[in-house]
């Protein structure tokens, strides 16, 4: 049973990083493009109303302003941004969007030879345009059949652990209120998964220091996580530039 659990959470993260734009509704848009070195030239609002225009919604980049379904899913939001690509003789950006794991899962390139800025920038965005197709949000049951799916391909293959975990089916943590299991992605990334939960608690990245991480947790923060005798620690963001520990022990 272990192991099909395993399988299940496996399947989930493989499903997730094969989405599409437009299986997303929600699309988020910082108040300005940074490249751009705080003269945005327009194209927020132009995007806006084309991804409007295509069925998406557009939010801010300010969670605190997020409607509560995205509120309560992170993960079902998109991360839009333009990028200043410019060369000496023309116009040029890029169009990108990322998932709630800071994966790049679109990212297309538009140019334009009119020399006026605004015009020029303008002209550049609205060629990456045919690539965005209308929102055609995967509903919760197709995402659950695409688990399904996904879990009956792998269900027989055991899940990759780094060498400090062979022998292992599993790992289990607690952190004192819920039991996690972790779940080796790669051999540079893993995440942590609430028993009752279909989507990462937390997810880890190795650093260049070893037992160091980047860590994405399912609200969408970014922080630091460590080994520390034994243990997983995650320092959680207190909103306030603080931060608190919370410890992940194993079972």
């Amino acid at each position: 049973m272990k192991k099909f659990s395993l399988a299940i959470f496996t399947a989930f993260s493989m499903a997730a990083f094969g989405q599409k734009v437009s299986d997303y509704q929600y699309i988020s848009l910082p108040d300005t493009f940074t490249t751009f070195k705080g003269e945005s030239y327009g194209l927020k609002e132009l995007l806006t109303k084309t991804l409007t225009g295509k069925n998406y919604t557009v939010i801010p980049a300010d969670k605190l302003q997020w409607p509560a379904e995205a509120k309560d899913n992170p993960c079902n939001v998109l991360m839009g941004d333009i990028i200043n690509d410019s060369g000496f003789l023309r116009n040029k950006v890029v169009f990108q969007f990322k998932d709630c794991n800071d994966k790049v899962i679109s990212s297309v390139k538009g140019a334009s030879n009119i020399k006026d800025y605004k015009e020029g920038y303008q002209d550049a965005l609205k060629q990456t345009y045919a690539s965005i197709s209308p929102a055609s949000p995967v509903p919760q049951a197709r995402i659950q059949l695409q688990t399904v799916q996904q879990t009956q391909a792998v269900a027989s293959q055991p899940v990759a652990v780094n060498s400090s975990e062979a022998g292992t089916s599993a790992i289990r943590y607690s952190n004192g209120k819920a039991d996690f299991q972790k779940v080796q992605v790669d051999d540079s990334q893993f995440i942590l998964v609430g028993s009752n939960s279909s989507s990462p608690y937390a997810t880890f990245k190795a650093t260049t220091k070893k037992d160091v991480f980047r860590v994405k947790l399912q609200n969408g923060d970014t922080t630091l996580g460590y080994y520390e005798n034994g243990n997983i620690i995650i320092e959680i963001p207190l909103g306030n530039g603080n931060y608190g520990k919370e410890v992940f022990s194993a079972k």
